[in-house]
C-alpha cells in the first residue's frame, strides 16, 4: 500500500513536469534523414540562364548542319572533309560539316597541349636544354632550332611552338612537365575535361603516330578554350619574334598565312590566331579566331580536297565571312560547352585538385589532399542534409531526462512528507 502510494505521487510529478515541457524535435539517423527546406536552399546551386535549346545530337549527323532563319546568308561551298563555325562568347556552334569526324589532327594539336602545359611555368623563367630532350623528334618534323645546352626562356619557346610550330621546343617542354608519356596522359585528361571525346592523344607535337586523332569540333574547343587565357591568346596571336641562338638571335614568323599574309594569302581582319598543322597523313588543318565589332569566332577546318596546300586558309576566311554575316540570323545547331551533370561537375571537381599536374596552380604536388576545411560549401548538406539537424548533441537530447528523474525525487520526497504529517496528527 505504502509503495503503491509512493508510485502513484511518483507518477503524478513526472505527468506534470513533461506537461509542462517542450516537446523536443524529432530527430533522425544522419543516414537517412533528408536535408529540411532552409539547408537544401541554402547550398541549391543558383538557376542557369534560360538558353535556347540545341539539340546535342545533331552534330553527330553527316553532312552540313545549319538552321538558318529568314535574310540568313547561304553556307559557302568548301572541300574540307569537316569544319565548324561557332560563337566563342557563347559557344554555339551556328554551322558544322561533319563537326565529330575524327582525322588526324596534325599540329593544331598542339593547341591541346599548350592547354595542359602553359600555366606551369613562368614565362620568364630559363630552362638549359639536355640532349635527351631532343630524342625522339619524329623526321620531316617543323623546327625551330632549339640546340643541346642552349639556356632559353619559357617564352622563348612557347614562341617556338606558336610561330614555328617547333616539334624540339614541344619536346622540350613535355619534359619541363613530366616527360612525354605524362603530357599524353594529361592532355587526353584534358581534352576530356573540357568535352572534347573524339581526341586521342599518341604524340603531343600533332606529328602522325598510329590511332592519333581529332575532330574538327575537339579542335573548336580547344581554340575557344585557349582564347580565355591572355597567356595562350598573345602566343598564338604574335606574328614575328626574335629566336635566341647563343649570342645572337633570328626571327621567326607566324606560319598561319591568315596572320603574317605571306605567300600571297592577305591577312584576315581582325584575326587572333590560332593554329594551323600539316602532315601527309592529315593534309592541312587550321584552328581560326576572329573578331569584328564585339563578336568573336572560331573556325577549324580540317583537310580540304582541293585548291592546294593553301586552300585551307582561303575556306577558313570563307567561313569566317559567312559566321560574322550570319550572326542572329541563323538558330544554333550544337553547342562547344560540354554537357555536365551535377555528379559530372563534383567529379570535374575532384579531377581539378588530384591531377593538377607535376604540382598544381598553388604550388602543391599533384594528388595532394585538399587542405582542411578547405571542401566547397555545401558538401555536409550534399552527405546527409544539416548535420546540425541530423545529431543533435547529446546534452540537449539527455535533458528531458533529467529533469524526469527530478521530478519523481521531488514527489517522492513530498510523500515522506504527508506520511510523517499523517503519524504525529494520529
Amino acid at each position: 500500500m505504502i509503495v503503491t502510494s509512493a508510485v502513484r505521487h511518483a507518477a503524478a510529478g513526472s505527468a506534470a513536469v513533461l506537461f509542462v515541457l517542450p516537446v523536443p524535435a524529432a530527430t533522425a539517423s544522419p543516414v537517412t534523414s533528408a536535408p529540411t527546406v532552409a539547408s537544401a536552399a541554402a547550398f541549391r546551386e543558383p538557376t542557369p540562364p534560360v538558353r535556347q535549346y540545341v539539340d546535342p545530337a545533331r552534330l553527330n549527323r553527316k553532312g552540313t548542319q545549319v538552321q538558318p532563319l529568314p535574310g540568313a546568308p547561304g553556307v559557302p561551298e568548301v572541300s574540307a572533309l569537316s569544319w565548324v563555325v561557332a560563337d566563342a562568347s557563347s559557344g554555339e556552334v551556328l554551322a558544322a560539316r561533319n563537326a565529330h569526324r575524327k582525322l588526324p589532327p596534325a599540329s593544331t594539336l598542339k593547341a591541346l597541349f599548350a592547354l595542359t602545359a602553359l600555366p606551369y611555368q613562368e614565362p620568364s623563367a630559363q630552362h638549359t636544354v639536355a640532349d635527351s630532350e631532343l630524342t625522339g623528334i619524329g623526321d620531316g618534323s617543323s623546327l625551330v632550332g632549339v640546340k643541346e645546352g642552349y639556356t632559353y626562356k619559357v617564352s622563348d619557346l612557347w614562341n617556338g611552338v606558336f610561330l614555328s610550330s617547333g616539334n624540339d621546343a614541344v619536346h622540350v617542354l613535355a619534359a619541363m612537365n613530366g616527360g612525354w608519356e605524362s603530357m599524353s596522359r594529361r592532355m587526353q585528361e584534358k581534352a576530356r575535361s573540357l568535352g572534347a571525346m573524339d581526341t586521342h592523344v599518341v604524340s603531343p607535337d600533332g606529328y602522325d603516330a598510329p590511332g592519333q586523332v581529332s575532330s574538327a569540333y575537339d579542335l573548336a574547343v580547344f581554340g575557344r578554350t585557349g582564347l580565355q587565357d591572355p597567356a595562350f591568346t598573345k602566343y598564338c596571336s604574335t606574328a614575328y619574334a626574335d629566336f635566341p641562338a647563343g649570342s645572337w638571335s633570328y626571327g621567326i614568323a607566324n606560319t598561319n598565312r591568315l596572320l603574317t599574309g605571306a605567300d600571297g594569302v592577305a591577312r584576315y581582319p581582325g584575326l587572333i590566331g590560332i593554329k594551323n598543322g600539316y602532315t601527309s597523313n592529315a593534309g592541312n588543318t587550321l584552328i581560326s579566331a576572329a573578331r569584328r565589332g564585339d563578336r568573336t569566332l572560331v573556325v577549324s577546318v580540317m583537310n580540304p580536297q582541293g585548291g592546294g596546300g593553301l586552300a585551307v586558309y582561303e575556306e577558313a576566311r570563307d567561313l569566317l565571312d559567312w559566321g560574322f554575316a550570319a550572326a542572329g540570323r541563323v538558330q544554333p545547331v550544337g553547342s562547344l560547352l560540354p554537357v555536365r551533370t551535377k555528379a559530372a561537375g563534383s567529379a570535374a571537381r575532384a579531377v581539378s585538385v588530384t591531377r593538377e599536374g607535376p604540382a598544381g596552380r598553388d604550388g602543391r604536388a599533384a594528388g595532394a589532399a585538399p587542405r582542411a576545411g578547405s571542401e566547397p560549401a555545401g558538401t555536409a548538406a550534399a552527405a546527409g542534409g544539416d548535420a546540425r539537424v541530423a545529431a543533435p548533441s547529446g546534452a540537449s537530447a539527455g535533458l528531458p531526462l533529467a529533469l524526469v528523474g527530478s521530478a519523481c525525487a521531488a514527489a517522492l520526497a513530498l510523500w515522506a512528507l504527508r506520511r510523517r504529517a499523517a503519524r504525529r496528527a494520529g
